[in-house]
């Protein structure tokens, strides 16, 4: 598993991309890519772009790490 260089969600962009999803999460970039095309992940699309609103991105690793109600 890839270490994140990210030490806390504060340090996330209001926006995350593929690459910064991937980079988040300690996998390789075409399974960030591969997750953004997930039925249940909260994607965005602006344009051409998908893009992951951050707090979204955060509710859904807290659904899916048990941190959840």
């Amino acid at each position: 598993m890839k270490e994140s260089h990210y030490k806390s969600y504060d340090d996330l962009p209001l926006f995350l991309n593929a690459k910064t999803v991937a980079k988040v999460l300690g996998v390789s970039p075409s399974s960030g890519y591969e997750l953004l095309h997930d039925p249940g992940f909260p994607v965005m699309r602006v344009g051409n772009r998908m893009v992951v609103p951050k707090e979204q991105f955060i509710q859904w690793v807290s659904d899916h790490t048990g941190g959840g109600t």
